[in-house]
């Protein structure tokens, strides 16, 4: 900042009567009922994922491939995975609830726009649409979470909204493995399905979100302070340090790319995550194939099989809460690190799933073993996703089709295993060596210190 800039927000402080809340204020978001809070989280977690279970009958009706299908899959992940750089600052200017309802309007419109998609290339630009006006709202819900729910209280919150997002991954391809069974329907119908739950969606926002972060409730208020009165030194403390959009838009692009090349834990947990998460889009692309051609399934029995991905999202939801209880007992000694407990064990599970599938889908050996390697490897995965996800979900689709049709499903899985073998040791390194890592980086100690004044304020 420069020293002119300095010298006027010094003298907007000293000229400008901060309104805050006060104590107990239920307008605080951190103040909100217990009923509020989860009806707010639950809203705001809702999702779902179908689109692949429809290749078959699109491919048949526009007269596309099936790599073509899967671009439409990827496209979304791209929309998904870029937008969010840019759209996550305009919270700062609009609100969080204002994002929510633009971008659900904007999402239930390109579900619509697929549904009636006349070729393929619609249905890929449809896609990206759609992912990323999804994105907007997903990548929104950790912020609201952390808006009304203190540091102590976010894990089951957090734990939920994962729960809802990776489960919704196999839960939609067992619904739309139902409707392309029926020649009567196929893939518009899948569509049609996702526009029904993107239009209750988008009322259920309308209808029962609120704005939960501060600084925009603060400005708001603020602002009718100075109406009534006529007074203009009633200022937000964020109208006071206020920044253009434009800075924030430039601080959201570049700082996640400056961390990446910088600090050490993100490289770590990014290269982890990534693969993982790409892993998952992989197996799912390789589930469909994989059963109708070893185990004769047809489309139906095939989307059942997804439900695997569902079990094994449950079974980490329920771990989580002993990781939960694990981190509330060792945080006082272990500090962040606390949090990689099951990390530590997902990590090996990983790789272990993912032999087990590679390796018994066989004519000889029964269905049920593969597809408790699916649900072994979503169990170990769903701890991981508890951090966050990125574009690898968008690249793995592209090379993944041609990788299995050279090396088949069982090498390229068991390739998959070996480099999920090989980042086991990220976590362990993390959770022994974690707090002298930190203690290097000026970003870790600033965040560190900033969640030891939320805790001493009791956020």
């Amino acid at each position: 900042m420069t020293s002119n800039a300095s010298r006027l927000l010094n003298v907007r402080r000293k000229n400008a009567d901060a309104v805050t809340f006060e104590d107990n204020d239920t307008r605080d978001p951190m103040n909100f009922s217990y009923k509020k809070k989860w009806t707010i989280t639950l809203v705001a977690s809702a999702a779902s994922a179908s689109f692949s279970m429809g290749y078959q009958s699109m491919m048949r009706e526009l007269n596309c491939t099936q790599f073509q299908a899967t671009v439409g899959l990827s496209m979304w992940s791209i929309g998904f995975g870029m937008v969010p750089l840019i759209t996550s600052s305009f919270t700062e200017e609009f609100g969080r609830l204002n994002i929510y309802i633009v971008s659900s309007f904007g999402f239930m419109l390109t579900e619509i726009m697929v549904a009636l998609s006349p070729n393929i290339q619609t249905v890929i630009l449809g896609r990206l649409l759609g992912g990323a006006f999804g994105s907007t709202g997903a990548t929104l819900v950790g912020g609201s979470i952390a808006d009304i729910w203190g540091p102590h209280e976010r894990g089951q919150p957090m734990a939920f909204f994962s729960l809802a997002c990776v489960a919704a991954i196999g839960l939609g391809p067992v619904i739309a493995g139902v409707i392309e069974a029926d020649p009567r329907l196929g893939w518009r119908w899948i569509q049609w399905i996702h526009v029904m739950f993107s239009g209750a969606y988008f009322i259920s926002v309308v209808l029962l979100m609120k704005e939960t972060r501060a600084t925009i409730v603060l400005t708001r208020l603020a602002r009718k302070k100075r109406k009534e009165t006529g007074d203009a030194r009633y200022q937000a403390k964020a109208e006071i340090e206020k920044q253009s959009l434009m800075t924030l838009i430039k601080i959201s692009c570049t700082r996640p790319i400056y961390l990446l090349l910088t600090e050490p834990l993100v490289q770590s947990f990014s290269l982890w995550i990534g693969f993982t998460w790409g892993v998952v889009f992989a197996l799912v692309e390789s589930v469909s194939p994989d059963f109708q051609a070893v185990y004769g399934f047809d489309i139906q029995n095939t989307g059942f099989i997804f439900s695997t991905i569902t079990l094994g999202s449950f079974i980490g939801y329920f771990a989580n809460i002993y990781q939960e209880k694990l981190y509330q007992k060792h945080y006082p000694r272990k500090r962040q690190e606390a949090r990689l407990y099951l990390p530590c064990a997902a990590a090996i599970l990983l790789p272990i799933g993912m032999f087990i599938y590679a390796w018994t889908v066989r004519p000889d050996i029964h269905w049920i073993v593969p597809a408790i390697g699916l649900t072994v490897f979503m169990s170990g995965a769903f701890v991981i996703f508890m951090v966050t996800g990125n574009l690898a979900v968008a690249i793995f689709p592209l090379f993944t089709t041609q990788m299995f049709a050279r090396l088949t499903h069982k090498w390229s899985l068991t390739l998959f295993g070996c480099i999920g073998a090989a980042l086991v040791p990220i976590p362990w390194v993390l959770f022994f060596y974690g707090s002298r890592i930190r203690a290097r980086s000026r970003v870790s100690r600033k965040i560190l210190e900033e969640q030891e004044l939320q805790e001493k304020m009791g956020k």
